[in-house]
């Protein structure tokens, strides 16, 4: 695993057998699909006030040390190509957006309680391993539905580009907090590692597994710094250092956009938002993109429908991939899709619609007779209350209380825990259905 060199473009092709000049010729041409692909268009960039001082961060960032080794991505390939076999069950999770002030270690520590007590519950009722994947160490940019808010100011685009503070000063792009982003990354991936090593509850709960991290692969100029050639696939390709695991979401999916292009070149798992809108052509165009040797587990497909709609849009598309001999994980996002605003003015989620959802997601899966893999969540370990209902769960009249997201709403860690009981008997059930067991 070598870092990528940034040579001049060429049209030379690779040949990784060649002894002498084999390693520049594969650099170089990676090099110049890198180039490529970042030339296209680029939904939800940042427009950074000082591109010179830009590309310098760019600079510093491309000297650091990898957030994450390249034995332990592969490791994950490993563990998502048994979920897509059906062997095993993907479980993601954590905040909507990492925030600088929010993210001590109390609040780290807290998220992957969580995250492994759900992995537990899950374990113990399905009796399947459980893959999990923190939204920790780089979720540090969100794309925005709108350029500017209701002030009037340029919209906050999570921490890794300006301040959520309401003034035009705090909510300049400044390009300097991609390395306060990568810093705290840094400090994250550190204390996964360390719980690992030792005997704390997280990692009793986690016993038996480890926990990778993941983010969107959204602000480009971020996501090119932590580059390295990986000859170990059907192709040489770059693997990213930055996450284990990255997803491109709705807003930046477009196949002719910059983020897909990216995408095909990693050889990290992949992750793909896929809203209501999505047709099974389009699906399959993304699959055959995105994974174009039909690796199993290469790509993991997040639906993301709302719980009126997934009966309807996912049948087709499901059935049109698994026909395209392309073995992908499939996801469930019951968040963004369901999300509203209450009438106390809140940005909010109601569980039965979530559970709803998830059940749909299920329900599908068992009809067509095809594994639904994973669950893709916004939780923290915090007594928050941004999600409405589940058994104690606030009222939209007590959204207030303790409303502290830097985005979207999240499930709280009871919240969470209840939603796990319902994920497990779905999941259960699923197995039972495979083994040909008594449903």
């Amino acid at each position: 695993m070598r870092q990528l060199q940034w040579p001049a473009d060429t049209d030379q092709p690779a040949d990784t057998d060649q002894p002498a000049g084999a390693a520049e010729t594969v650099d170089a041409l990676l090099a110049g699909r890198l180039a490529q692909a970042l030339d296209r268009p680029a939904p939800q960039q940042p427009v950074w006030p000082d591109p010179d001082r830009a590309r310098e961060v760019g600079a510093l960032l491309r000297r650091a040390a990898p957030i994450v080794t390249a034995a332990e991505t592969a490791r994950l390939r490993r563990e998502l190509a048994a979920v897509a076999g059906g062997q095993a069950f993907l479980l993601q999770g954590g905040d909507c957006a990492e925030s600088f002030a929010e993210n001590t270690e109390a609040h780290r520590r807290a998220n992957l309680r969580t995250l492994t007590g759900m992995a537990d519950v899950l374990t113990r009722r399905t009796a399947v391993p459980v893959v999990k994947v923190a939204r920790m160490a780089g979720q540090y940019a969100k794309p925005r539905s709108r350029a500017v808010d209701a002030q009037g100011l340029p919209a906050y685009r999570g921490d890794m580009v300006n301040s959520a503070e309401p003034t035009r000063a705090a909510r300049t792009p400044d390009p300097d907090r991609m390395l306060r982003a990568h810093a705290a990354a840094v400090d994250t991936m550190a204390l996964i590692r360390r719980l690992g090593r030792g005997g704390g509850p997280e990692a009793r709960a986690a016993a038996g597994g480890d926990i990778y991290v993941s983010h969107e692969a959204l602000l480009l100029d971020y996501e090119q710094c932590s580059l390295r050639t990986d000859l170990g696939g059907p192709e040489p390709r770059l693997s990213s250092g930055l996450g284990h695991f990255l997803w491109i979401g709705e807003r930046t999916r477009r196949l002719d956009g910059a983020h897909i292009a990216f995408a095909r070149l990693l050889s990290n798992p992949i992750g793909l938002k896929l809203g209501p809108d999505t047709t099974p052509e389009e699906a399959v165009t993304y699959v055959r993109r995105l994974d174009p040797h039909a690796e199993p587990g290469r790509l993991t497909l997040i639906s993301r429908m709302g719980h009126t709609r997934v009966r309807e849009v996912l049948p087709p598309i499901v059935e049109k991939v698994t026909a395209s001999g392309h073995q992908v994980v499939w996801s469930c996002d019951p968040m963004h899709g369901n999300t509203y605003t209450s009438a106390n003015g809140y940005k909010t989620r109601h569980w039965s619609a979530m559970t709803d959802e998830i059940t749909g997601f299920f329900d599908v899966h068992r009809a067509l007779g095809t594994h639904p893999g994973g669950v893709h969540l916004e939780v923290t370990g915090d007594h928050v209350t941004e999600c409405v209902g589940g058994t104690g769960g606030p009222a939209e009249a007590e959204l207030p209380a303790r409303y502290r997201t830097a985005c979207d709403p999240r499930l709280n860690a009871e919240q969470a825990r209840e939603l796990a009981h319902v994920v497990a008997e779905l999941a259960a059930r699923s197995v039972r259905d495979r083994k040909g067991g008594p449903r």
